[in-house]
């Protein structure tokens, strides 16, 4: 039986995260367009947990269950509420914090305006612009009682229009803010002044030249937006392909149900009531009051304006230490191991890697999963020249990434017309290992070289994510890793691995053997530790697993930056557990496992974080690190990790989301580790 205060429920440690983000666009230290930035990734954020998260509590309520089993003590309509609760508070701190940036971007010059503030020299620039930018883009619908209210677009924003008529009737229209609008329009500049409008007010400055048709003695417009529910449903028509069945869904995604609806607090109640009725909207879906801008995820792409003392400063990326991208990367990966860590060291290092198997004339096969691809894929483009200089190429191609099944569906085809094998997952599973294996002739033999990274192997989320990736020629990790393909390719049967460890069939046991061996030491009276880096620890068995290690006296320091569902420093229950949480200029994405081993860590690196999904229903792998100067690295990354205190958060009841704070001199994890390789350069 679960027990409510043993977990942090999942949903609100999600919504906690986020509260970090939002902690980052009220950050004074942060570079105005950066808070900016991180607000639109708050909103991001929020858009994809109603389309998935919220949406899932919805369902299980909505089929009856109480859910508090699957939900950690609570039950599925209270925490409904609750979610609702949680976010209104959150959307209402997010607008103060707004108008405060706002307010400071004046104090530099930067002014935004709305369709109030338009001044006589501005109006030629805008009307010009709505006439050859917006107007031929502009979609436009009519509403009245006599027609169905078309389907809306999940997340779209749309400006609710309400026109009083000079004959005493109302009528009612929606603008859609589509995508190929630009949402900020930036304006000439006035001296040192620069001004931007949002493409929203700048419809509401144009609306009597939008509706001129219409006899009305009043306009007015309010935003609104609907989130719907984003999962993915099959059906089970077994004459269509794979990928045919994954674009109708993705297709059928825009008209799933409605979820969360979000509008203008100043929208009077009788357009909203009828917006309601319009669109079948219950008291079931989250019913959010927001301010006069919704979709502010725009924000992720607000303009620099040249302004580089708004931004944070660009960092070079740092070559490897002895590992030069202008010689051959396979004869130095022969010799030993290497480990990128972006975006501390440049991706270069894996497009050159691919590059070079391409065109070697010794190697004869290249094996490689993907999970999510750049929008303009060098990772692609140097797997299709492999294939076209006669290489044996296999993609094992995850179809279902959540939000990226449209783009890796159009890749899947690219490749697949260039005669590319590709294999589509496993029944049943999500493939999320991140591993790319080379077989190379020498001396009439095969030898293999490989990648393992916890991150996907994308240029554009390499310069934003944290995540490592292992170069290694180490026969007996390829070999368990050539096991994993035979996997793909064979799914009945069930290999064994002498060194990775493997989801869905070994990490369970595996993890738990690692954990059981520092309850023995301790018990032992011998040093016993775990030191955790993940994403998200929401697995109640592993939650489980942790407190019983406590208990035992095994000290455990987590480095989580998102969900974490394990209550820390509870007497009796997880005295010696202690969590933080980074959140700063770049996505903290890597997985990293040590354990003390009697005083001779045991190191991982993972695709894996500790959730239910990757323990148990996706393909992930977990690699051991065995080059003693890469173990010592990891050691070292995880202790700047552990010990920063300027960016770092405190996880746990009494002190949740505070920042860690200590007298020693400002440290911090992101800034620190890129000083920490350059020294490494420089010595």
């Amino acid at each position: 039986m679960i027990k409510q205060n043993e977990y942090v429920n999942r949903e609100i440690s999600w919504l906690q995260f986020n509260a970090r983000v939002l902690q980052e666009a009220a950050d004074e230290t942060v570079p105005l367009i950066e808070r900016l930035r991180f607000l639109g990734i708050f909103s991001n954020n929020l858009d994809e947990f109603f389309k998935v998260r919220y949406a899932t509590v919805k369902r299980i309520d909505q089929a009856g269950k109480g859910g508090k089993s699957e939900l950690g003590g609570i039950k599925a309509s209270e925490l409904l509420k609750l979610i609702t609760d949680v976010v209104i508070r959150q959307q209402s701190e997010s607008l103060e914090i707004l108008s405060d940036i706002e307010r400071e971007l004046e104090k530099v010059n930067i002014h935004i305006i709305n369709e109030s503030q338009i001044s006589a020299n501005q109006q030629h620039f805008l009307k010009t612009y709505f006439i050859e930018k917006i107007s031929p883009v502009l979609v436009t619908i009519i509403l009245n009682d006599s027609i169905k209210l078309p389907t809306l677009k999940d997340s779209a924003a749309y400006l609710a229009v309400k026109m009083d008529m000079k004959d005493d009737t109302k009528q009612y229209a929606l603008i859609e803010i589509s995508k190929s609008m630009n949402r900020f329009v930036v304006l000439p500049k006035k001296g040192d002044n620069q001004y931007i409008i949002m493409v929203d007010d700048l419809l509401r400055y144009c609306l009597k030249d939008i509706f001129s048709i219409f006899k009305f003695n009043s306009i007015s417009a309010h935003m609104i937006k609907i989130t719907r529910d984003g999962e993915l449903d099959f059906d089970s028509d077994l004459s269509k392909s794979f990928i045919d069945k994954i674009s109708e869904s993705v297709r059928d995604r825009q008209i799933g149900e409605p979820v969360r609806f979000v509008f203008d607090k100043n929208i009077d109640d009788e357009t909203l009531s009828f917006l309601l009725e319009k669109m079948n909207i219950d008291s079931k879906d989250s019913l959010i009051p927001g301010g006069r801008y919704h979709n502010r995820r725009d924000y992720m792409d607000f303009p620099s304006l040249g302004r580089t003392d708004l931004l944070y400063d660009k960092i070079a990326p740092l070559p490897i230490k002895d590992l030069n991208l202008e010689d051959s990367l396979l004869s130095a990966i022969a010799k030993k191991d290497y480990l990128l860590y972006t975006p501390f060291h440049t991706f270069s290092y894996v497009v050159k890697f691919l590059r070079e198997a391409a065109l070697d004339p010794a190697v004869k096969t290249i094996k490689i999963t993907i999970y999510r691809l750049a929008q303009s894929s060098q990772v692609a483009s140097a797997l299709i020249n492999a294939a076209k200089n006669g290489k044996k190429v296999i993609v094992s191609i995850e179809l279902r990434a959540r939000f990226d099944e449209q783009a890796n569906i159009d890749y899947a085809e690219q490749m697949e017309r260039e005669g590319i094998t590709l294999i589509f997952g496993v029944a049943g599973l999500k493939v999320h290992s991140k591993m790319c294996l080379v077989e190379r002739e020498e001396n009439d033999k095969i030898k293999r070289y490989g990648i393992i990274s916890t991150g996907n192997f994308n240029e554009s989320t390499a310069k934003i994510y944290t995540d490592f990736t292992l170069f290694t020629a180490d026969q007996r990790l390829m070999k368990d890793i050539n096991k994993v393909f035979s996997f793909f390719e064979v799914n009945y049967q069930i290999y064994r691995y002498k060194h990775i460890i493997t989801s869905p069939h070994y990490s369970k046991t595996k993890l738990f053997a690692l954990i059981d061996q520092e309850i023995k030491n301790v018990k032992n009276g011998k040093t016993a530790y775990i030191k955790l880096k993940l994403n998200s620890l929401s697995s109640y068995m592993m939650v489980d697993k942790l407190y019983e290690a406590s208990r035992a006296g095994v000290k455990i320091q987590m480095v989580i930056r998102g969900i974490c569902c394990l209550v820390p420093g509870v007497p009796g229950m997880s005295e010696n557990i202690e969590a933080v949480s980074i959140v700063d200029k770049f996505l903290e994405h890597t997985r990293l496992y040590i354990f003390c081993n009697d005083n001779n860590p045991k190191v991982f690196i993972s695709s894996a974080d500790w959730m239910s999904r990757n323990i148990e229903n996706r393909v992930e792998v977990t690699c051991p690190i065995y080059d003693p100067e890469i173990k010592a690295e990891l050691l070292d990354i995880f202790e700047i990790c552990w010990n920063a205190n300027t960016k770092a958060r405190i996880l746990n009841k009494e002190q949740d989301n505070q920042y860690k704070r200590n007298n020693l001199p400002k440290t911090r994890a992101q800034f620190n580790t890129y000083q920490y390789y350059l020294n490494k350069l420089n010595h």
